[in-house]
């Protein structure tokens, strides 16, 4: 797996393979496409995080005032969020091309962001609303939860897919944990990895609007824990 955030240009893969896959589910079984999808994206040996899923839920933790008061206001368009100092800040979004213009910054702390509308992968891939996939908040639940044992047909398959696509460098993956969350009027799905001299956060965040947000966190020295980071989650408008 590629290091930083592939998915963010990358998208457009998953229904590249879509064509292969039909072709593998009228000539083989689930067997055969589960190894398939795992000769194309990796196994649980080498992706560890592709067969976790959220375990349990953080549910309205406290949120540090104190702690806002010395973080650092960003706005872009649509999106504000208050950050700590010393962070590079990355604002992107979602592009439906093969390859990055651009290396994002390896050696420092940086922080990549990503806000798009309600509905925006539903719309993308509106065929999934007839496998029950309505909005996108359970468009990203399907992924979070997705892994090899469940594939079955194509849609399980896509959602594999998608799993190695959504997931970012989040450094040594067997010891990232996953988990669901609430917190204040935002719900979503936090993978982090609060091991080694770097921290890890991947947030996939949904507010009152339905609007997604993704925010990114490496956290070069280790200056951060989950109760900090879920705070930052809060600031997000």
């Amino acid at each position: 797996m590629k290091k930083g955030l592939r998915f963010l240009e990358y998208t457009a893969i998953a229904a590249v393979l879509l064509a292969a896959i039909l072709f593998v589910i009228k000539f083989g079984g689930p067997s055969i496409l589960r190894l398939y999808v795992e000769t194309g994206i990796g196994n649980c040996k080498k992706i560890p995080i592709l067969c976790m899923s959220p375990e349990g839920e953080i549910i309205n933790p406290q949120v540090n005032k104190e702690y806002i008061a010395e973080l650092v206001p960003y706005t872009f368009p649509k999106t504000e969020i208050y950050l700590p100092k010393g962070f590079t800040v990355i604002k992107q979004r979602i592009k439906k091309v093969y390859y990055k213009r651009r290396k994002p910054e390896q050696d420092q702390p940086v922080v990549y962001i990503i806000h798009q509308e309600a509905n925006f992968f539903v719309n993308l891939y509106p065929q999934l609303k007839k496998q029950g996939v309505t909005d996108d908040y359970k468009f990203v639940r399907r992924i979070m939860y997705a892994r090899p044992s469940d594939i079955k047909d194509l849609t399980s398959a896509f959602f594999m897919i998608m799993k190695g696509i959504f997931t970012p460098d989040l450094g040594e993956q067997k010891n990232v944990k996953m988990a669901q969350f609430i917190v204040l009027d935002k719900k979503g799905f936090i993978n982090y990895n609060l091991t080694g001299q770097d921290h890890y956060f991947d947030c996939n965040i949904f507010n009152a609007s339905q609007d997604y947000f993704k925010v990114y966190i490496k956290d070069k020295g280790a200056n951060l824990d989950l109760d900090k980071v879920l705070t930052i989650i809060s600031t997000v408008n």
